[in-house]
């Protein structure tokens, strides 16, 4: 009897292999900034890997393994034998900059990754892995003051983006009140009330993050234009009046259809005529297969939450019309967190 012999395989695993070893990737990115590694080639320092083993701490060997991960992944470059931050990490890597990205690496290092060790209990149970329904109230409940900084700094990070992404597709200038549903420390009110000088706005939030948004209203000088009010947008019976544009940035995702569904009703009966309502969120499309950023973002939300999940364009804009909103349309944007605003009109 002859041996079988398999065919050769009509394409590569290749595709296998980048999928499987993705991680090696975050956690060089994450290691460097937790190492300090960006801070230390700050304002266009220029490093050996001896130096760089020298000031950090570290042994040679790490460092030069360090230093070439982070250039292979565009985040340093090398001239010589010496290496500097490439203009991305110079930008965003170092702490202290306006708009520092490290707070949600971080926020994903030591919270997200350990708790995606567990995705198959989540699969099974269909409960969240980073707290426990039950003996804590939500996922923002924490004795961990430095794990709900790291929460509140990523998602700042990522909105200011998303602000100004949808400033660029969507047109403020009618518009004299905006109300941020969940707004978090601050982002899209200082952002969108930097451009549109007719803006004023108020962040809606629970009394903690109301004192995060604040101090960041004040450290923008926009104490006149832009407050927090205290409010819990889920338990509360309607949304503060008076407002004809409400943003729920981030925040429809975290939920179930049903709490969806009751959240934009109360979006409705709070908007003035002519008002309108703003969903920014990492989309599905219609046929609910990609884009993956979103696909993934639902089975983080799978990690995260008791029944979140990313959802379509097309769920949002049919959940609007049934609240009463008259008509619904979206709108593509390019931004980390958002890759389209859903906008629900009142006549």
């Amino acid at each position: 009897m002859s041996e079988f012999s398999p065919s050769p395989p009509s394409s590569l695993p290749t595709p296998l292999m980048e999928l499987a070893s993705g991680f090696w990737s975050f956690k060089t990115y994450a290691g460097a900034i937790e190492i300090g590694l960006f801070d230390l080639l700050a304002d266009g320092h220029e490093l050996t890997v001896e130096e760089v083993s020298a000031q950090l701490g570290i042994a040679v060997r790490p460092a030069d393994l360090l230093l070439a991960g982070c250039a292979s992944l565009g985040l340093l470059e090398k001239t010589g034998v010496r290496y500097r931050n490439a203009a991305l990490a110079e930008e965003f890597l170092i702490k202290g900059r306006p708009y520092y990205f490290g707070g949600f690496v971080r926020y994903l290092d030591r919270r997200e990754y350990p708790a995606w060790r567990h995705i198959v209990e989540a699969l099974r149970t269909n409960r969240p892995q980073t707290w426990t329904p039950g003996s804590q109230e939500s996922l923002f409940d924490t004795e961990d003051p430095e794990t709900l900084q790291l929460f509140w700094d990523c998602m700042f990070s990522i909105s200011v983006f998303t602000a100004r992404a949808l400033a660029g597709v969507y047109d403020f200038t009618p518009h004299r009140r905006l109300l941020d549903v969940g707004g978090g420390a601050g982002a899209f009110p200082l952002e969108l009330c930097r451009r549109f000088k007719n803006l004023s706005a108020t962040v809606l939030d629970l009394p903690p993050v109301c004192d995060l948004a604040r101090r960041k209203i004040a450290d923008a000088q926009l104490e006149g234009t832009v407050d927090a009010v205290a409010g819990d947008f889920h338990r509360d019976a309607v949304l503060p009046g008076g407002y004809d544009v409400i943003v729920l940035s981030m925040i429809l995702h975290d939920w179930d259809e049903e709490s969806n569904r009751a959240l934009l009703r109360k979006c409705r009966e709070a908007l003035r005529p002519g008002g309108v309502v703003l969903i920014c969120e990492l989309l599905l499309n219609d046929e609910r297969t990609g884009p993956p950023a979103a696909a993934l973002m639902g089975m983080n939300m799978l990690i995260e939450t008791e029944g979140g999940k990313n959802y379509s364009g097309a769920e949002y804009r049919r959940w609007l019309l049934d609240a009463g909103f008259s008509q619904a349309e979206t709108l593509p944007l390019e931004a980390a967190g958002a890759n389209g605003v859903v906008v629900g009109y009142v006549s």
